[in-house]
């Protein structure tokens, strides 16, 4: 694995969830100019730096022991890559404080070092968040790779900072420079909302959730097909987003336990957020989490799922192949995994790899609804 080296620190650092043979960095050229140009501009110590969107603690852990460091990001498996990293660096776990996205980090902060996010709106949130949050003659940077780094992130960064500079590209990477500026407190158009007939809910969707204009398509082919029980089912929403999934489940299955878990903090606030509206008191756990890394073994009935096909700019399958594999860990014998993935992906044939029995329940010219038997 490489070690990264900066003028902060020489780190061996590894991607969450870990994977033997994991032919990607947990770090990357951006993160690399980023801390090149912090070195360059001097950072004093006890500088207080917000790092926002850090993948996987590369930014935060070079700074820590080198500033007063707080991380802020969507991704609970960022921040248990966070932890990981400084373990794995013999840093101190308080050398950086972690707030989640969900909630606004508290500054006043003199640095503000950015990675920009897949999702503008994300990026929106937090510029419009950090509003009253900047020390005098602070800085903000932003830094992405030139492929995933848009026009519209310069134009957010000018719209709620200041004047942006962007640099020279390097190893095809490049920073933008706003200066900020005194500003209207600005308002935020998130969180959205939109209705659905059946069931006739509202969804409430906070900036960096899924498809928050409207339902996915995917989901919306799911959800005439979902089970129905009548007795306590254990059931869980893997990968809930705004919860959709479990709460139509338990509008139709009124005695069963529903847990609902996303690595998005963003998700998590929505599904509760949405469930309360649609359910009020009734239990319910919703947490963030690796997926149901946590989930006890054979504690669950059944797991309803609309799997992910990227994690952040990277995609593929192997976040859907690992929450198979959690299903099945945390399902009852008998107990069953009810996906839906585009035909293309061949799910089919990937749960037969691991469960005794497949059936397809429903399909559409571009999605299948498949059971899966334990």
């Amino acid at each position: 694995m490489p070690i990264f080296v900066t003028p902060f620190a020489q780190l061996d650092l590894i991607r969450q969830p870990e994977q033997q043979a994991d032919p990607l960095q947990a770090f990357d050229a951006a993160d690399q100019y980023l801390l090149n140009h912090l070195h360059e501009q001097g950072l004093p110590a006890n500088t207080r730096v917000l790092v926002l969107n850090d993948s996987f603690g590369a930014l935060a852990a070079n700074l820590a022991g080198q500033a007063q460091v707080t991380s802020s990001g969507d991704s609970h498996l960022g921040y248990l890559g966070l932890q990981a990293n400084l373990a794995r660096n013999r840093l101190p776990a308080d050398a950086v404080s972690f707030v989640p996205a969900s909630a606004t980090a508290q500054g006043p902060f003199e640095r503000v070092v950015i990675r920009v996010p897949k999702t503008l709106a994300l990026l929106e949130e937090q510029l419009i968040r950090l509003h009253g949050q900047l020390a005098d003659g602070a800085q903000v940077i932003a830094a992405g790779m030139l492929k995933h780094l848009p026009r519209a992130a310069g134009d957010l960064l000018e719209q709620y900072i200041g004047p942006v500079q962007a640099s020279l590209a390097a190893k095809k990477a490049r920073l933008l420079l706003a200066t900020p500026e005194a500003k209207a407190r600005p308002h935020s158009p998130y969180p959205t909302r939109y209705r659905l007939d059946k069931p006739a809910i509202e969804l409430l969707n906070h900036a960096n959730v899924f498809c928050r204009e409207d339902l996915d398509i995917g989901t919306r082919a799911f959800l005439p097909h979902l089970p129905k029980h009548l007795g306590r089912a254990r059931v869980a929403d893997l990968g809930c987003g705004n919860g959709v999934l479990g709460i139509a489940y338990a509008l139709g299955s009124p005695q069963a336990e529903l847990t609902l878990v996303d690595e998005s903090y963003m998700a998590v606030q929505s599904a509760r957020d949405n469930w309360r509206a649609a359910l009020g008191e009734r239990p319910v756990h919703i947490r963030p989490g690796d997926g149901l890394a946590e989930q006890a073994a054979d504690s669950l009935d059944l797991v309803l799922c609309n799997p992910p096909f990227h994690q952040q700019q990277v995609v593929g399958d192997f976040l859907a192949w690992r929450m198979f594999q959690q299903a099945r860990a945390a399902l009852v014998t008998g107990g069953e995994l009810w996906i839906v993935g585009n035909r293309h992906l061949g799910y089919h044939a990937k749960l037969k790899r691991l469960f005794r029995g497949v059936e397809q329940m429903a399909a559409t010219p571009k999605f299948v609804v498949l059971k899966a038997l334990k």
